[in-house]
């Protein structure tokens, strides 16, 4: 609205001269003006300062721009505050929690609407979309389909994009595949989603066949999906082919995105020093994400040399990075090197760095969510989910199960390591899942780090003992577990 600070200034003055000759829009103008220039006290000095401060698009234009401003808990208190709403106040605040990744609050927003009577608008539902996607909140993600369905509302490209995207994250990639289908206007943000969900579900030769078939130029995005399909799915030779055509066959240039997928592709194969030689082949200098994913590789088969060559050149990029310490612990920590993970542990300590903790949601349906964190002892049924696991901890072990001490990265005897192990959030979400569902029901988890291999032996496991499909998303990919084994075949 305003092209530079000092242009904002001045209208603030001409306003203050008219006073209450000033409409509505010039008055939410010159606050959406502030927050965008970051000076919140003078908006909210302005807004107290207005003649009227019942019109409603005011309260949004505040709502809106401390949300921009990552304000999102102010935000909050004018929404709170309003004695009357409309649409634009409900998606201006769900819209707020999205942008912070506060999604549970969102859908909380999204419930109370419901309950208030107020009929959600085509604008508000992606919003909504996005918010399930990442609760993995599949039954109120199809209430959202249901309701467009009913109110005769058309799946364009933006909404139809949304609802494939959530029923991708949501596991249920063959609703994602009938509204893929089923949309008259595919724009490349959709055939991306379908082939980004299907590289996800480890369907890696159905992305690829997918991408085969776009009727329409894939751009950058569409790349990085189908690489990451031949990445999960093992197909180097079939990733490399697809890489070296980007520029000749369909014009767009490598970025360095897609040389971290090749650098993935190589190293989740064991190809490391063919990995390490993409790396030093980037034209521009290597990001923490390419080393990442080399030191993701190192981690997955062992190569101690290596990823600690790798390990340190992380800690110096992103020293403020906690995942990349907690890698290169891993590493040593497998090895049995216990020293070098002290010195880790050591330098997190001096640099002040926080762990980010395993955190699991599980959905039961009906707008029921719950969130588990590794070590949890908050849930009210948290004495009900340790007995149920202590259960089966018992039954697998009459299976032949052996908790994994290398997931543990403290040095602390084999006994305490196992009781460490069985405290991550997604063994406590299944445990939750088993006493709160039916037999026979699917549970369905969501986690933001990746499973670690002991959760990914005991949940395969799990899923015989007790004729259960559990289909656990990660911080990357998903894997259903059904009947002792995974869709990933135990390569993620």
């Amino acid at each position: 609205m305003y092209a530079s600070f000092g242009r904002l200034v001045e209208a603030r003055r001409i306003l203050d001269d008219k006073g209450g000759e000033v409409d509505a829009v010039c008055w939410n103008a010159m606050i959406d003006g502030y927050l965008r220039f970051g000076e919140v006290e003078a908006a909210r000095e302005l807004f107290e300062s207005m003649p009227d401060r019942s019109m409603i698009s005011t309260w949004n234009a505040m709502i809106s721009g401390f949300s921009r401003c990552g304000m999102v808990e102010v935000a909050r208190e004018f929404f709170d505050e309003m004695k009357e709403r409309d649409e634009i106040s409900w998606s201006a605040m769900i819209d707020g929690y999205i942008q912070e990744g506060c999604f549970m609050e969102a859908l909380e927003i999204f419930h109370q609407m419901q309950k208030e009577k107020i009929r959600p608008r085509k604008f508000v539902l992606p919003s909504v979309l996005s918010a399930c996607a990442n609760l993995g909140a599949l039954d109120q993600g199809r209430w959202i389909h249901t309701y467009a369905k009913r109110n005769s509302i058309q799946l364009d490209g933006v909404l139809g994009t949304s609802l494939v995207d959530m029923y991708a994250k949501c596991g249920r990639i063959d609703l994602a595949w009938e509204v893929f289908e089923k949309m008259s206007n595919k724009e490349v943000s959709s055939w991306n989603a379908m082939i980004g969900g299907l590289a996800m579900h480890g369907r890696a030769e159905d992305a690829i066949d997918l991408f085969s078939k776009m009727d329409i130029n894939p751009n950058e995005i569409t790349f990085v999906g189908v690489l990451n399909a031949c990445a999960h799915g093992g197909l180097v030779q079939k990733g490399l082919t697809i890489f070296n055509s980007m520029r000749k066959e369909y014009g767009v240039e490598p970025q360095i995105e897609h040389y971290g997928c090749i650098v993935d592709l190589l190293g989740r194969a064991g190809l490391l020093t063919e990995a390490e030689k993409v790396v030093s082949s980037i034209p521009t200098e290597p990001t923490p994400a390419v080393w990442g994913a080399l030191l993701g590789a190192c981690r997955k088969h062992g190569n101690v040399e290596l990823g600690e060559r790798v390990g340190k050149i992380l800690l110096e990029l992103e020293p403020q990075n906690s995942g990349r310490y907690t890698l290169l612990s891993n590493i040593y920590a497998k090895a049995g090197r216990w020293e070098e993970v002290g010195e880790v542990r050591k330098l997190m300590k001096e640099r002040g760095i926080k762990t980010t903790p395993g955190t699991s949601i599980i959905d039961l349906g009906r707008g029921e969510v719950h969130k588990f964190i590794i070590g949890d002892g908050s849930h009210p049924q948290v004495k009900d989910i340790y007995q149920m696991l202590d259960k089966v901890k018992e039954r697998l072990q009459m299976e032949g199960y052996e908790p994994d001490p290398s997931q543990v990265l403290f040095d602390i005897d084999e006994e305490e390591k196992e009781t460490a192990v069985w405290q991550h959030s997604e063994k406590l979400a299944i445990g939750f899942g088993l006493i709160n569902t039916s037999p026979g029901t699917t549970i369905r988890i969501v986690k933001n780090l990746r499973v670690c291999e002991d959760c990914h032996s005991a949940t395969k496991l799990i899923s015989q003992v007790y004729n259960r499909e559990i289909i656990v998303r990660d911080r990357i990919r998903y894997h259903h577990f059904r009947n002792g084994a995974c869709s990933c075949k135990d390569f993620w």
